[in-house]
């Protein structure tokens, strides 16, 4: 059986395709055969919507599993491209508040997601734009962090903010997690000013920047309106192979033989 990977997916910077990353990254490694759960972590709900979940009709939800009213296993919804979903509703806003007077408090998801572990082999978790108790639960309860990160002046600016976080939970709830890396996001490598952003992140904070970075394009906007992700909406466009390729990265394949255009039409203008 392969031991199960957990990776969380967090930058408290909102827009950077943090969501977006996650959806279209598991859809990728159910391609390869992969078992793949997710977990929808911010109150916005925005993962569990691109999914195909209305969170207003949700009844088990990531709000009942943290406060320990049911097991994780009983809140796992089924999607339609194939992954496992641990949605989320507006009630998760207040979860946080209330997480606050539970001793140990970091460990609550890593606990919750224990018994799933054999049931996967990689969950993700879809971090809210934020580096509170949510936040700190998933960064406890992950075995990597990747860090999707729009490439302009202002977006790389809590890069070292999210890095103080992480060596804090390494110090002191969960020594072993790594950085995988930044994710260039919303990428228009037509412009100097992108190319620049990420050289200053990988001088700066010394982390590894994965390829291929993922090209600006309006149908990730559109894929979330269908309830799938861009690799079922238009898989043959840019951002989806680039996630394909991330994915076999990470599920430790030899790269594809894919060729990605950056400047493809579809970029937003």
């Amino acid at each position: 059986m392969n031991q199960c990977r957990v990776i969380a997916v967090a930058n408290q910077k909102g827009g950077v395709a943090k969501t977006t990353t996650v959806a279209s990254l598991a859809a990728a490694l159910v391609e390869l055969g992969r078992r793949v759960l997710v977990v929808d972590l911010d109150p916005q709900a925005c993962l569990t919507f691109s999914l195909g979940l209305d969170p207003e009709t949700v009844e088990l939800s990531m709000h009942d599993v943290l406060l320990g009213r049911v097991s994780a296993g009983m809140a796992v919804a089924r999607t339609e491209d194939g992954v496992d979903l641990l949605p989320a509703t507006i009630e998760l806003a207040g979860c946080e508040a209330m997480l606050l007077t539970r001793t140990g408090r970091e460990f609550t998801l890593r606990a919750a997601l224990e018994e799933l572990r054999p049931d996967y082999d990689v969950v993700l978790l879809d971090c809210a734009p934020s580096l509170g108790v949510l936040t700190i639960n998933a960064l406890t309860a992950a075995d990597d962090v990747l860090v999707p990160l729009q490439c302009e002046t202002l977006s790389h600016r809590g890069v070292g903010q999210l890095l103080d976080t992480v060596h804090d939970v390494q110090r002191l709830t969960n020594r072993d997690l790594r950085v995988l890396g930044v994710l260039p996001t919303l990428f228009d490598a037509r412009t100097a000013h992108a190319r620049a952003v990420l050289a200053d992140v990988t001088s700066r904070y010394g982390l590894p920047v994965l390829d291929p970075p993922i090209a600006k394009s309006v149908r990730f906007a559109e894929a979330p309106a269908a309830g799938r992700s861009i690799l079922r909406t238009a898989g043959r466009t840019p951002g989806a192979q680039a996630y394909r390729a991330l994915a076999r990265t990470l599920a430790g394949l030899p790269p594809a033989d894919l060729v990605i255009d950056l400047t493809d039409e579809v970029l937003i203008r």
